[in-house]
């Protein structure tokens, strides 16, 4: 039981830390959604994610016995891509931010954000019940 109650922790708090750094990137594009010349950046969360978990085990190294030294696992180490927006409009001043879907993805990514967190305080608010 309490192998799968780590497994939820450690997902939820990948998941907070991919939604803080896709916060980061949303702020910056709006902070230069004037800026002459500046090209939007994108981070592709899913993928992000799913490295940071390793749900299907392929890309982590494990041990064969119990005592090997245990290896991988902290996702904390692994970083996202960010790139420049293959997607965006380009304006006459070269800038590429389209600030209306900056501003949807910015509700977008906090309402996730928030609701992370709040199943964190669930299952920590259960573990103290027991």
């Amino acid at each position: 039981m309490s192998q799968v109650f780590d497994k939820t922790i450690r997902a939820l708090q990948s998941n907070i830390g991919m939604r803080q750094i896709k916060q980061n990137v949303i702020n910056a594009n709006i902070a230069n959604a004037e800026t002459p010349g500046y090209k939007a950046k994108k981070m592709d969360f899913e993928e992000a994610l799913g490295r940071a978990l390793d749900l299907d085990g392929l890309r982590g190294m494990t041990t064969s016995h119990d005592s090997h030294i245990t290896v991988g696992g902290e996702s904390a180490s692994i970083r996202p891509d960010i790139y420049d927006n293959p997607d965006g409009a380009v304006s006459n001043d070269g800038n590429s931010v389209d600030l209306e879907k900056e501003m949807s993805s910015l509700a977008e990514n906090s309402v996730m954000y928030k609701a992370a967190l709040q199943l964190i305080n669930k299952k920590l608010a259960a573990l103290k019940y027991a």
